[in-house]
């Protein structure tokens, strides 16, 4: 996989992408990573990239031909990741090279990301689709934002996506463009020392069905007792279906306790489902629909 990261603070990513799952799957070659400094491809005197906006307002708004230039660039530079033998020796975060574009051409195989609180939810389901890509570009906006030309001007070439982390506005795209990427990274085949622990995951389920939809519950580990406080006495049981139901019930309340809106979407739980609920102190008549069993 190629990930491609364009933003006026390069810097931002030196450390994050170099260590962990991330910097590890980096250095053996799984992610090629390139960071790209926005500013190459200013042309004024002072490396600008915002202007004022049309229309007045507060703020500045990021400049149109100075991302079409630089993300021109980079998508024309190949039609999708380089073959494992062009790699640098030394993988990880690598500067860009400019590359003359290749002006209107489509470019199979690359998906533009713009992070920005007007996006849609980034959700685990997201991550999985988009770690099944074989090239992801990120475009990090300061400011105001970037000029609505852009994506407009990128989705007549490539896929592009307008994707929010959240309902809450952050300086700029950098911290959300490394959130997508650490949670894409680690579903990438590989990347977890154990891939069956993605399964496990809250809002996964993808290798445990009774775990869809559901956050995921408390986790234990040795010492068996620490500060007066007991591990579970069923997980020690061995008894693989109590355990099994016993985190479903665990899930089941911490969903219901953290986000009741992702409990409202569930559907056909059991008896057992319902009377966790209730014991949570969920309103019986906002239950959903249940199923015998």
């Amino acid at each position: 996989m190629r990930i491609d990261i364009v933003t006026i603070f390069p810097e931002y990513f030196d450390g994050p992408l170099r260590v962990s799952l991330i910097g590890k799957a980096a250095a053996r070659g799984d992610i090629e990573f390139g960071v790209h400094d926005l500013r190459s491809w200013a042309t004024d005197v002072h490396h600008s990239v915002d202007d004022l906006p049309f229309g007045g307002g507060p703020g500045m708004v990021m400049k149109p031909d100075v991302w079409g230039d630089a993300l021109e660039a980079i998508l024309s530079g190949s039609s999708g990741p380089r073959p494992p033998e062009a790699r640098p020796p030394e993988a990880g975060v690598r500067l860009p090279e400019a590359r003359p574009p290749e002006a209107g051409a489509r470019l199979p195989g690359a998906r533009l990301v713009v992070p920005t609180p007007s996006g849609v939810p980034f959700t685990q389901d997201l991550a999985a689709r988009y770690a099944a890509e074989p090239w992801l570009v990120f475009a990090c906006g300061r400011y105001e934002g970037i000029d609505g030309r852009v994506v407009q001007a990128m989705r007549a070439r490539i896929p592009v996506d307008e994707v929010s982390i959240g309902d809450y506005v952050l300086a700029g795209g950098e911290a959300a463009a490394l959130v997508m990427v650490e949670a894409v990274g680690r579903l990438r085949p590989g990347v977890l020392g154990n891939a069956a622990s993605a399964g496990d995951d809250s809002f996964g389920g993808q290798d445990d069905p009774a775990m869809r939809g559901l956050l995921e519950g408390p986790v234990y580990t040795r010492p068996r007792e620490w500060r007066g406080l007991e591990v579970p006495e069923v997980l020690l049981s061995g008894h693989h279906a109590a355990i099994a139901r016993w985190r479903r019930d665990m899930a089941l309340r911490r969903t219901a306790a953290h986000r009741p809106d992702l409990i409202a979407a569930l559907r056909d739980l059991d008896r057992r489902d319902q009377q966790v609920l209730a014991e949570a102190g969920w309103p019986p008549e906002q239950a959903p629909p249940s199923r015998s069993g």
